[in-house]
Parts: structure tokens; sequence; C-alpha cells
């Protein structure tokens, strides 16, 4: 299975001077747990997730008056939508994280977390253990 069967094409975009509570209003009320954070004056595209929110209010930050941009990861590893499930597990795993933005010619087209892997996974996982359960011995 390819990681455009399992990424979700819900793309939140939002900007570097968004607060982190205005991005967390609009990924809650997406059902998201990332966002593309878009700098028009900085190179390339980055990623807020809500483990970034989290770690700033565990910190004791305000979220009314920081900003994403201060939260934002700008190494970003892309993956495509051609390549495998396992890819992007694999690129998950080795990075630790648990979103990846996919980009089609350049530009943001959704994003794939381990929870759209697990999705795609357990049911694959479930049909094979049934027709292993029906081989004649």
């Amino acid at each position: 299975m390819l990681v455009r069967d399992a990424m979700s094409t819900v793309v939140l975009t939002i900007g570097p001077a968004h607060t982190l509570r205005q991005a967390a209003a609009l990924m809650s009320a997406r059902r998201v747990g990332a966002a593309v954070v878009h700098d028009p004056d900085a190179d390339g595209i980055g990623i807020l997730t809500e483990r970034d929110i989290l770690n700033s209010l565990g910190t004791g930050q305000d979220p009314d008056t920081e900003r994403s941009g201060a939260h934002t990861t700008t190494d970003v590893v892309f993956a495509a939508p051609s390549w495998t499930l396992e890819e992007a597990a694999r690129a998950m795993a080795h990075g630790g994280f648990r979103h990846l933005i996919v980009l089609d010619r350049g530009e943001p087209a959704g994003i794939v977390s381990v929870r759209d892997i697990i999705r795609c996974w357990a049911p694959a996982r479930q049909q094979a253990a049934e027709r292993a359960q029906h081989v004649p011995a």
C-alpha cells in the first residue's frame, strides 16, 4: 500500500504568527494532529504538531503569546505519494516523529501519520491471519 492511499488530504496550513492557542483550536476543529506552517519570509515549509504545543504548555509557556513559528520544525522529512507505507514508517521511526508532510510536485498534498499507517495495516494483517488459518495442512 502507498502513502497516497493512507494520507489525509485535509491539510491545515497556518502562518508563523498564529498563536499556539489559535493553532490548537484550528487543529482541533479539523481533527488533525499537525499543521503545515507556511512562512512567506522563509524558505520552505515546516510542521507544528500537537506534541509541539504540549511541550510548550508543559514548560509553562503562554499559548496566547507563544507563536507557532517559534515551535515549528523546519528540518522536515517529506514523503512522496508513491512511497510505500513501509518507507514512511521507516522514515518516522528513524526520525522519531509521527507525521510526514506529503509533497506532490513541491506542494503539500497531505499528511500521513502513524495512525494512518496503523489504520491501513491493521485490516491487512487481520485478513492475512484469517487466510493463514484457512490454509489446509
